[in-house]
């Protein structure tokens, strides 16, 4: 097994490297007496091209390689970070092993053991071939949808809003398998971490994006679809003390815009676009708009366009106001 937190056992390289001289940890990537570079080079599009081709939207193993590559990239140009990316990914044979190791490091404690979570981590996601697809479904939306995510390995390490949901997904089937006092543990964990509360129960889709993810808040009940983006400061929430099924359902390709407030058991259709700020307490139909406090619908929009995708902010705006930019 990984050593993991440095708080509890000293970090040293993984045995399982595919393709990667033996070193320790701590050793940089290369011998070179050269002063390096503090700004990663380009690498060819063959290595790790801009966008992934069409044909590998699901390949883990594509993925992965580029990640890898992504790595091995930055690790020669930044000594500094060479020791964490070879513990975190280059001496991992694969995605999910890389993955529970870094959650582990991420939320362990002094009391929730780096080696528990890995161990929990590692099974999870060994055992539900749907966790590992959907992650990778994950880091293919941020790649493609967030300019300011430089590439696969920067969303793995570095996305809050990714890793939260990995977490939240792997609570999920503890919830599901009546695990739930250790559920509710790991949500609290994710939420003191990452600043993003997913209550274990609510079920998220693939291809979902929290955009800088701070404040994000997620009830039980509550359903997000596949190829959702949700900005910072979203909430999903109740509209009091009743109980039973009381959170908002999200279809499809929905975008929700920073700061907007969705309660109560309502639906917003597929392709639907929530603006920035808007209180959200009706349903919305697919391919149209809310917007306001208290939100109102503007008209749909025909076409293949999915907002959740397109991140489409601002189309509504002359519809909704007089004002320009």
């Amino acid at each position: 097994m990984n050593s993991l937190c440095p708080c509890h056992s000293p970090l040293t390289a993984s045995p399982h490297t595919d393709d990667t001289a033996t070193m320790t940890a701590g050793q940089p990537l290369r011998d070179d007496p050269q002063p390096r570079r503090h700004s990663p080079p380009a690498l060819h599009p063959t290595i790790v091209p801009s966008y992934p081709p069409p044909e590998s939207d699901a390949d883990e193993s594509w993925v992965w390689s580029q990640i890898k590559a992504e790595a091995r990239r930055d690790a020669d140009a930044e000594p500094a970070l060479a020791s964490f990316l070879y513990a975190t990914v280059l001496s991992h044979p694969s995605l999910d092993r890389s993955l529970a190791f870094h959650l582990a490091n991420k939320l362990c404690s002094s009391t929730l053991l780096s080696t528990l979570l890995y161990d929990l981590f590692v099974a999870s996601l060994s055992a539900h071939p749907t966790l590992r697809e959907a992650a990778v479904a994950d880091l293919l939306a941020a790649r493609s949808r967030d300019p300011a995510c430089v590439g696969f390995s920067h969303c793995l390490l570095n996305y809050k809003g990714f890793l939260a949901i990995q977490a939240q997904r792997v609570a999920h089937v503890l919830w599901a398998q009546n695990r739930r006092a250790l559920a509710l543990a790991l949500q609290s964990r994710v939420a003191e971490v990452f600043a993003v509360d997913i209550h274990p129960a609510a079920k998220i889709g693939k291809g979902v994006l929290l955009d800088h993810a701070t404040g994000v808040v997620i009830g039980e009940t509550a359903v997000v679809g596949d190829n959702v983006s949700i900005l910072h400061h979203v909430t999903l929430g109740g509209t009091g003390k009743a109980v039973g099924d009381r959170h908002p359902k999200i279809g499809d390709g929905v975008l929700i815009g920073a700061g907007a407030t969705i309660l109560g058991n309502v639906r917003i259709g597929a392709g639907a676009k929530i603006g920035a700020g808007s209180l959200v307490l009706i349903e919305v139909p697919p391919r149209s708009t809310a917007v306001g406090n208290p939100a109102r619908l503007l008209g749909g929009k025909k076409g293949d366009d999915m907002p959740g995708e397109s991140m489409d902010h601002t189309s509504f705006i002359q519809q909704w106001s007089d004002y320009t930019i």
